[in-house]
């Protein structure tokens, strides 16, 4: 298509040239069968080797991965190829595609109904392609956007229907809700069986003896064995083989793509202890020589593991059970407008990031996993033959063997049970299940995080930088004084600033034209809450004088021509740069508004100073308890402002800010970032996400405060939904107590490890007599993952500290 475009120009007498550039998309897959840490680095490894991948992370907590790749080289089927040649699931949950859009379709009921969508995108002008799910009802079109908007193609289909279709936008995130609860459901099932089938095993063994009259059944000699053996061979070998084949399927996975994961791990334990059991059986009604068996330690090992999955996959349930919520905190009712679809994305993309990012204390535990399965197999092994060469050599007692053991078998259970109890999983889940609970609570509580490294920055905060206008005050300027110095009526004093003011998008411009308007009492369309008004034309029109050679100079105010006279309206510089003179009592009276946390704005005409206007923008009602928060967690507030020195000490006074920077124009917040940063320090930047995305790009810790928008997603590390100072600490507490939290989950799985596997190997056997059978270090095992996911999930308990609390204020 590109090439006949080409000709064509070429045809017309015209060179052309086809643009090479591509540009990459970004796609979210789910990728079913990761159960460790050493998955991930496999599957990381397999999607940046692939022609065409930029850039390949993959998440263990959520079983996503995020890939950024050049669609001419690789689409999307390729990449789920990728994936499930690799031994995995996969599947693509959405993309950055930006000319195509997923939504869901109500109304379609009949087959007639199915068929008149199709008609209706078949004709509509710039719909490429597309596929309707019938049941799921969703819709995928493909469109071009220089056609069509996604506005414009949505209610194509609802007029096109006669408003019986409705079309209404997709939270990918409810069916990847749906998918971990019935992986949960799924490995819940597998734990029950396995137990149903173990418990016999286990009351075979232990129960029995004690109940003559069953023992007495089950010493029966059936053929070539006894009952007993019968029975648990064939409990066991049904847990082994059907309950349990999806480790022997993960092992083959993984060393099929040369690694090793804790399917490898369960699969070499369960199959020692087994095929061991089986061996012994068939030596038994060969030689007359009858070994214990331990089909039991496959089965319980087999059970145990089982529910360690059941736990963790309720964890990740509970998880993307968050990120839904999270994503809906976008207009439930919202149908494909483009405001709410531009929420909804900006939130979609943030909830993106905070899965995919690691933070970096999470390096270490994928360094670990990478070496710690072979390393433990080399532990079985050496444990195995340090044991058997022990015994062979005399070194401890042949009393210290099992009933009918032999050396090798008691060599063996120690070798079993250090495969069995090392557990890659805790380490691996310590990061990622904290970082995303935490994510989940930031959410409820208003708190949007882009993820761990996020988190990991903002809990060594030593400076939290705060702009002024719209962030510690409320952003609603509104004029407080008007004071003409001349003859001039105060009335036509206005109109004059007004009129100059009017064509200014400055948030000071619109208090003055809004404070004009009333003073005339000009009947104008109502303000809407955020103090603008529905119909700006209306606003301006009729009552303001024609302006001619407008410009703005941000800075330092606006200049125009009324009437063929100059009119210019800001501050003192603008006055200076132009020949104004100000006098004694005018810069006395201006001193006296600033002093007051007042902006002084000086009015000229026809090359006189004529009058000055005082502006005031409260301060927001938590700004000074939120600073004094600050400090008493240990946190140095600044202050950064466009404005004079004067109003910016009064505000910094009123809040108690000691540290201001004012006179900073946009560009230069950046660079107070950058100074506070030089010593070392973390500095965390707070501001609307428009005027001050230089310094959230560049501080360590970007606060983007209120709803949010492209540029605060973009730039800062966290958006505060609620627009209220008060979750500035919430987000630096949820920080200090998530890594508190991960130092907890790695203090278990590594102390876990360290005191686990030496006791498993009988390191303390010669002196204390204590062992640990293979069954239970199983359990051992599945406990460690059980342990580092419910103290994740612990977090999920946090409570937003009390300001009361925080400063130690006693409500009578």
């Amino acid at each position: 298509q590109d090439d006949d475009v080409k000709n064509a120009i070429e045809d017309a007498g015209f060179d052309a040239e086809k643009n090479s550039d591509s540009k990459t998309l970004v796609g979210q897959f789910t990728i079913g069968g990761m159960t460790c840490a050493a998955c991930v680095n496999s599957v990381e490894g397999i999607l940046r080797n692939l022609p065409g991948v930029k850039r390949a992370v993959v998440a263990l907590a959520t079983s996503l991965g995020e890939v950024e790749y050049d669609p001419t080289i690789i689409d999307k089927n390729d990449i789920v190829n990728a994936i499930e040649d690799a031994g995995f699931e996969g599947a693509l949950v959405q993309s950055s595609q930006q000319d195509k859009i997923i939504v869901g379709v109500s109304g379609v009921m009949t087959e007639m109904d199915a068929q008149l969508l199709e008609g209706i995108l078949s004709t509509s002008r710039g719909v490429r392609q597309f596929r309707y799910n019938r049941i799921s009802t969703e819709l995928e079109v493909l469109f071009d956007p220089e056609v069509i908007s996604s506005r414009s193609l949505v209610d194509g289909v609802e007029e096109g229907s006669n408003g019986q279709f409705k079309l209404h936008v997709i939270n990918p995130y409810a069916r990847m809700t749906s998918k971990d609860n019935e992986e949960a459901s799924n490995m819940f099932r597998l734990f029950m069986s396995s137990l149903l089938f173990s418990i016999p095993v286990f009351f075979i063994r232990v129960i029995c003896p004690h109940i003559p009259l069953l023992y007495s059944v089950l010493l029966w000699r059936c053929g070539p064995f006894i009952m007993d053996d019968w029975l648990k061979w064939a409990l066991v070998s049904v847990v082994q083989f059907v309950i349990g084949k999806r480790f022997y399927v993960g092992a083959a996975r993984a060393l099929k793509n040369g690694s090793t994961n804790m399917d490898v791990l369960v699969a070499l334990g369960t199959s020692a202890s087994y095929f061991y059991s089986v061996c012994a059986l068939l030596y038994g009604a060969a030689t007359g020589f009858w070994s214990p068996t331990y089909f039991e330690t496959s089965s319980m090992l087999i059970t145990f593991v089982l529910l360690g999955k059941y736990l963790e996959c309720l964890a990740k349930g509970k998880t993307s059970d968050a990120i839904k919520k999270l994503v809906e905190l976008a207009p439930a009712t919202a149908l494909l407008v483009d405001k709410d679809k531009a929420v909804l994305s900006q939130i979609i993309c943030l909830v993106e990031t905070a899965q995919m990012s690691k933070a970096p204390i999470q390096k270490f535990a994928d360094f670990v996993a990478s070496i710690f399965v072979p390393t433990v197999v080399a532990m079985s092994l050496i444990t195995l033959l340090g044991w058997y060469i022990g015994g062979k050599i005399g070194a401890y007692p042949e009393e210290w063997l099992p009933e009918n053991g032999n050396f090798f078998v008691f060599s063996l259970m120690f070798s079993i049970s250090v495969v069995v109890i090392a557990c890659p999983c805790a380490l691996g889940l310590a990061t990622p299940t904290a970082v995303m609970v935490a994510t989940g609570v930031g959410a409820k509580h208003g708190v949007l995080i882009k993820g761990g490294d996020a988190l990991e920055r903002a809990q060594k905060i030593n400076y939290v930088i705060f702009d002024k206008t719209g962030t510690l005050t409320q952003g609603k300027a509104t004029v407080t004084t008007a004071k003409v110095f001349t003859a001039m009526d105060r009335g036509e004093f206005l109109r004059w600033v007004a009129s100059a003011e009017a064509s200014s998008e400055h948030p000071l411009a619109k208090a003055i034209v809004e404070y004009a308007r009333h003073f005339h009492f000009f009947d104008g369309p109502s303000p809407t809450k955020d103090g603008e008004t529905h119909n700006k034309d209306s606003t301006i029109s009729g009552w303001l004088l024609d302006v001619s050679d407008f410009s703005a100079l941000p800075g330092t105010g606006v200049k125009c021509c009324i009437d063929g006279k100059r009119v210019l309206v800001g501050n003192r510089k603008l006055m200076a740069e132009n020949g104004i003179e100000i006098s004694a009592a005018t810069e006395s009276f201006v001193v006296e508004l600033e002093d007051s946390a007042k902006t002084g704005i000086l009015v000229a005409f026809d090359d006189k100073l004529i009058g000055v206007l005082g502006v005031a923008d409260p301060l927001k009602r938590e700004a000074a308890v939120v600073v004094e928060g600050l400090q008493k967690m240990g946190v140095e507030p600044v202050m950064v402002t466009g404005d004079n020195w004067r109003t910016a000490r009064a505000v910094a006074k009123e809040v108690g800010i000691k540290d201001v920077r004012a006179e900073v124009m946009p560009a230069g917040k950046a660079d107070v970032v950058r100074a506070l940063q030089k010593d070392g320090s973390t500095v965390a930047m707070v501001g609307d996400g428009i005027n001050d995305s230089p310094a959230l790009a560049a501080s360590d810790v970007g606060m983007a405060i209120g709803a949010g928008t492209d540029i605060a997603i973009e730039a800062a590390d966290y958006v505060l939904m609620r627009n209220n100072l008060e979750d500035v600490i919430t987000a630096i507490d949820l920080s200090r107590k998530t890594f508190a939290r991960i130092r907890l989950n790695y203090m278990f799985a590594m102390v876990y490890n360290v005191v686990a596997i030496p006791i498993a190997a009988g390191v303390f056997f010669p002196y204390l007599r204590i062992e640990l059978p293979p069954w239970a270090a199983g359990a051992c095992m599945a406990l460690s993952s059980v342990s580092v996911v419910c103290s994740s999930l612990f977090l999920r308990r946090y409570k937003k500290p009390r300001l009361t609390t925080l400063l130690k204020i006693t409500v009578e």
